[in-house]
């Protein structure tokens, strides 16, 4: 089983994933968690070019950096998983591509397909994804202690993104399930745990 998780900044996907791992953990059912940008040991140096506020980058290099890090976490994590009918749970995928670089940084969605298409990447069998208001976002984010490159920028930049993610929920309702991520933080885990239990289940 193949699961991916998606959000705009602030959403809460890594509370919601520690709550999955103790979950699953203790119910033991096998879960690989991973993540984009840095799931390897590649990935954590594109991640660390792609987040760095000193670096300024063309919409289509920040795009090619992140993709070189799909195929090298794809290659060595997902695809192997899958194989060995693993369950793979990760922290951005394909989603994110078309919902940041695409809505987010303006770039025709014909020009990422014909960049995407041709590496045949495995598609999910679900995807969640936590929906929550720009402002309270942003105002979750801006409680850390520092922004990255992303977090830093304009909020039509955020307004874009979460447009493009629940317009990709509507035409592909089978597979993205939303989740209201405003509700308190047991709400969140319990729709998302029950969410995946009942995907495993008609596996």
């Amino acid at each position: 089983m193949f699961i991916t998780l998606e959000g705009s900044e602030g959403a809460g996907k890594s509370t919601l994933i520690e709550h999955l791992k103790k979950y699953f953990l203790k119910r033991n059912i096998d879960f690989i968690f991973t993540k984009e940008p840095g799931g390897t040991d590649e990935g954590i140096e594109f991640r660390k070019i792609l987040l760095d506020n000193n670096i300024e980058l063309d919409p289509l290099s920040e795009t090619f950096l992140l993709l070189a890090d799909r195929i090298e976490h794809v290659r060595k994590i997902i695809n192997p998983a899958l194989e060995l009918n693993k369950n793979v749970l990760s922290d951005r995928y394909l989603d994110s591509t078309y919902a940041y670089q695409g809505a987010g940084r303006k770039i025709n969605k014909d020009k990422l397909d014909k960049l995407i298409k041709p590496l045949k990447f495995p598609e999910p069998d679900l995807t969640i994804y936590l929906d929550l208001p720009v402002e309270e976002g942003l105002k979750r984010a801006k409680g850390r202690d520092s922004l990255d490159r992303f977090e830093k920028e304009e909020i039509d930049f955020f307004k874009r993104i979460r447009d493009s993610y629940l317009k990709l929920a509507e035409e592909n309702p089978s597979r993205i399930f939303t989740i209201d991520s405003a509700n308190g933080e047991n709400e969140v885990f319990e729709s998302a745990k029950d969410c995946i239990e009942k995907k495993l289940n008609e596996s």
